[in-house]
């Protein structure tokens, strides 16, 4: 984790976004609730139209997730329910389950970041974006996790956030 520290300077300023992925997000979101009190739960379905970008390994494609976001103490917890499309959602549940699939960091410029980590020789398994009403906000996921154990995604948000499909509770 020390070199890529060095290699992406962006990971120094911490962990923003845990991700899980989950058999049902609406399950999940109450479970949390009642047992940690985590929410207002946010619901989005991502795909499209509310994603205008949408690569898997540097190709275009179409993938559709469920995803609910909340906050635990300053931490975003992301649930994400795979829908549809070759995704690393789905990876993730091949291979291991459900469960963390994800920790997320925040960056201010994704390109000038994608950039950092193509210089580094990691791949970018799946990225989107453009699901904030200026057609803003991104999301990339790097093959990390034989490096350090777990998937590392960047997140640029977007400036505003459309209306959640839903709030819980």
């Amino acid at each position: 984790m020390e070199k890529i520290k060095q290699v992406l300077p962006f990971l120094q300023q911490g962990v923003d976004q845990i991700g899980y992925v989950v058999k049902s997000v609406e399950e999940t979101a109450k479970q949390y609730y009642q047992l940690f009190g985590i929410g207002d739960w946010h619901f989005y379905t991502y795909g499209k139209p509310l994603l205008s970008v949408m690569k898997r390994y540097g190709e275009p494609t179409e993938y559709k997730m469920y995803i609910a976001l909340s906050y635990f103490g300053s931490m975003r917890i992301e649930l994400i329910e795979h829908l549809e499309g070759d995704t690393v959602y789905l990876d993730f549940i091949k291979k291991h389950g459900y469960g963390v699939q994800h920790l997320g960091f925040l960056v201010d410029d994704m390109a000038s970041s994608l950039d950092l980590v193509r210089q580094a020789n990691i791949s970018i398994t799946m990225e989107g974006g453009g699901h904030g009403p200026d057609n803003d906000g991104y999301f990339a996921y790097l093959d990390t996790e034989d490096l350090v154990g777990t998937t590392i995604e960047l997140i640029e948000r977007p400036q505003r956030r459309h209306p959640p499909q839903k709030v819980y509770p």
